[in-house]
């Protein structure tokens, strides 16, 4: 912390459920229901995020107590393992401020759980002391098989996922993964001779911007000769072994024929399959008019299945039992099935990613804490710090949306989950500033650098047709606010004021509809009753996410004017893609300069740029590391995609920075692209939006210290319902709206 001399980016995250997921099993079959027929699989952080368990096996959990550093952290002993008083789970936590994997120990007398960190148990190796994503824990009979993104990608836009391999008794660690490719979801064979994985490898463009269905492939190869390896499925994802020769997966179908006389409510579902490796004969095991997902085998012909048997009414609706996310098991040769957590009480909740305990005599799984909670009740959700790739900036996230933090870090305002209510945190605590009645009604304030003034755009963030307007609220922290418009007409957002807040940037459909930047000379009078703006760019693109530089001289910019011709008119339906940042002199548009691009495209989305404090540094939110995990194993909102990815940042070099001399300036070419870049998140969630101050993270005399993990933000949860049910979730597809831009 004390190293943070250019300040702290703060971000908020998308996809990441509002209460904590925690790790769970329940016996099978299952006896006749009770208060106790779960039993909690880790400690009792009940705010902690625990998820993607997997059991480690007897003889790999010996050689683990056999390393010297967790020997000498541990009291257990190998003959606890055998005398079964000890036992292991290997999983995903965000405890340490990043999502990596971590080893429990499950003691039964007495009872307790030890939790380590990879790198508290590997010290001999720097492997696991990088900023990276750990997940999909396993074990051969010498190695401890997991994903990481620790390495980057040979190319832009494509997944940093890989597999690697470390020697449980030495700490070596090897890639598996080929380079040039990614892997996701590695499975074990029960021989342990063998890995499967869910492979971009031999899908042509590799990842190419799917945020649901990635049409990964499974490739199998040998553990002693790893990097020979072939395909066995093409289209198939999260591959899991009932024997040496039959494989169980899941893949999104493509559009059913119902079958006469019925009808199905809708035509596309996700199903589990089962592949024999010798014959190739691939057979479906879920029925048709069901979801199917995230399987793991008990044997050659019995899985594990998560299940939507019923689509949901939409986000905000109660739902019934059948459209939680459920846990069952099929018999692949009869399509005979048995319900495991309908029957159980956590049946309103959804369940995630099943794996198997003692032969099977448990089943694993994770799900959200909703039991504990009511709907009257608030849930707690502290701003949290992250490690951040610049050892020199700190990094945390709030737990609202569009961040913005005023020039002399007193003020922090952001807008609540459902878009209805502007919070602030100042020196008064933390109150809502403005607030709408019914979601969806404002998005993206953002401080006057000057001036105790906070802007915000009011109206729907995800409709382009609709008229949005651009308010201010003025003595936002001291109660005498005066609230007024500063657009009347058209759809107008993303407001940014000058150095001396005289002046606002913002973007607007304007009189021809096409979305460009424009530039309110007056930001107390605005473009109303008549006053008009001034055109600062104008083309048949989209021109947006705009701020204005500390220094008064740029504005940076996402913008999608390069976008070639002939490319498709959406992203996977969500936006026009092809988005790249550029930055535009703010009184002369003719000098112009595209700095950062995420494929080399073009394509994809680099969005929402924002300046470092000193202006030579800007922080984007893009999906240049694509994907980090199977996007159907998460818990899924209906508004919640994955285009943008993670936080990056790209420093300016001096050339592309404006020198005045004598009333004039000296710029760059149209395109200069910054090739490098920092990777500062790595995470499986949608992270947005961030915003740089140059104050640290932990600077007590900041209006976030105060939320940081010590104290708490705690407005309503939007996703429970009164009958005790969460409603993040997704039913087997994704409600996929426009972004906001």
């Amino acid at each position: 912390m004390v190293g943070h001399k250019r300040g702290s980016i703060a971000f908020f995250a998308t996809y990441r459920t509002p209460v904590p997921l925690d790790i769970f099993s329940c016996p099978f079959p299952l006896p006749k229901p009770t208060e106790n027929d779960e039993l909690p699989m880790i400690d009792d952080k009940k705010d902690e995020y625990n998820y993607n368990g997997r059991e480690i096996p007897k003889d790999a959990l010996k050689k683990l107590l056999k390393l010297p550093n967790l020997k000498s952290k541990t009291e257990g002993k190998e003959a606890d393992v055998d005398n079964g008083n000890l036992s292991g789970i290997i999983f995903v936590s965000e405890r340490n401020r990043l999502e990596l994997l971590h080893v429990a120990l499950r003691f039964q007398s007495p009872p307790k759980v030890e939790i380590y960190l990879l790198a508290e148990i590997f010290v001999v190796t720097d492997d696991f002391k990088k900023v990276c994503l750990e997940d999909s824990g396993c074990f051969t009979d010498n190695h401890l098989i997991y994903v990481s993104t620790k390495e980057p990608a040979t190319e832009r836009r494509q997944p940093w996922t890989a597999v690697y391999q470390t020697n449980l008794l030495t700490g070596v660690t090897d890639r598996l993964t080929p380079p040039g490719t990614a892997d996701l979801s590695p499975s074990v064979s029960p021989s342990k001779k063998m890995i499967a994985v869910a492979s971009f490898q031999g899908k042509a463009g590799g990842w190419d911007g799917e945020i649901e269905d990635l049409k990964t492939n499974i490739y199998i190869m040998d553990v002693k000769s790893p990097h020979t390896r072939r395909m066995i499925v093409k289209n198939g994802g999260w591959p899991t072994w009932g024997s040496d020769n039959v494989i169980f997966f899941h893949r999104k179908d493509d559009p059913i024929i119902h079958p006469p006389g019925q009808k199905f409510p809708k035509d596309v579902f996700w199903g589990v399959y089962r592949v024999e490796i010798s014959t190739g004969i691939v057979k479906r095991v879920t029925p048709l008019n069901i979801d199917g997902f995230t399987p793991v085998a008990i044997d050659p012909n019995t899985v594990v299945v998560v299940t939507v048997r019923e689509e949901s009414q939409g986000l905000g609706a109660a739902r019934l039992v059948d459209q939680f996310r459920q846990i069952e098991i099929f018999d692949s040769r009869n399509g005979n099935s048995t319900k495991i957590t309908q029957n159980t009480k956590s049946s309103k909740a959804d369940h995630f990613n099943p794996f198997l305990i003692d032969g099977g005599k448990l089943i694993g799984y994770h799900r959200g804490r909703s039991d504990k909670l009511s709907f009257d009740q608030a849930v707690e959700r502290p701003f949290q710090t992250l490690d951040s790739s610049l050892p020199d900036v700190g990094l945390f996230r709030v737990s609202g949306v569009f961040p913005t933090i005023s020039k002399n870090g007193k003020r922090l305002a952001f807008v609540d989950n459902e878009f209805k209510a502007v919070w602030v945190a100042d020196s008064n605590g933390l109150h809502i500033a403005y607030e709408e009645e019914g979601p969806d009604k404002l998005f993206s304030p953002v401080w006057n650098q000057c001036e105790d003034t906070l802007y915000v755009c009011v109206g729907p963030s995800f409709n382009e047709g609709m008229n949005v307007n651009i308010k201010a609220i003025t003595s936002v922290s001291n109660y005498r606010r005066q609230i007024y418009k500063l657009t009347d007409q058209h759809n107008n957002a993303f407001p940014s004021s000058s150095p001396d807040g005289k002046k606002l940037v913002y973007r607007s459909t304007g009189k021809d509809g096409f979305k460009n930047l424009y530039i309110m000379e007056d930001s107390k009078k605005g473009v109303v009753e008549g006053r008009e703006p001034r055109r600062l760019t104008k083309g048949e693109w989209t021109d947006t996410h705009c701020q204005w530089s500390p220094k008064g001289h740029w504005i940076v910019f996402s913008s999608t004017r390069d976008k070639p011709a002939g490319a498709p008119e959406s992203d996977q339906g969500l936006d026009p893609g092809y988005f790249a940042v550029f930055l535009v002199k703010w009184d002369n548009p003719d000098v112009l300069v595209r700095v950062m691009t995420s494929g080399s495209n073009i394509s994809g989305h680099v969005n929402h740029p924002c300046f470092s404090p000193d202006g030579r540094s800007i922080v984007v939110t893009s999906d240049i590391a694509g994907v980090s995990v199977d996007p159907i194993s998460l818990p899924l909102f209906e508004h919640s995609v994955r285009p943008y990815g993670d936080i990056f940042s790209i420093d300016l070099p001096d050339d592309h920075l404006v020198t005045y001399q004598d009333g004039k300036y000296q710029g760059g070419k149209h395109v200069r692209d910054v090739e490098k870049f920092t990777r500062i998140t790595h995470s499986r969630y949608e992270y947005s939006t961030a915003t740089w101050t140059e104050f640290k993270t932990q600077d007590p005399y900041r209006a976030w210290s105060m939320r940081l993990p010590e104290g708490g933000f705690t407005p309503s949860c939007p996703y429970l319902h009164q009958d005790g049910g969460e409603s993040y979730h997704m039913t087997g597809h994704l409600v996929l709206p426009k972004r906001c831009c």
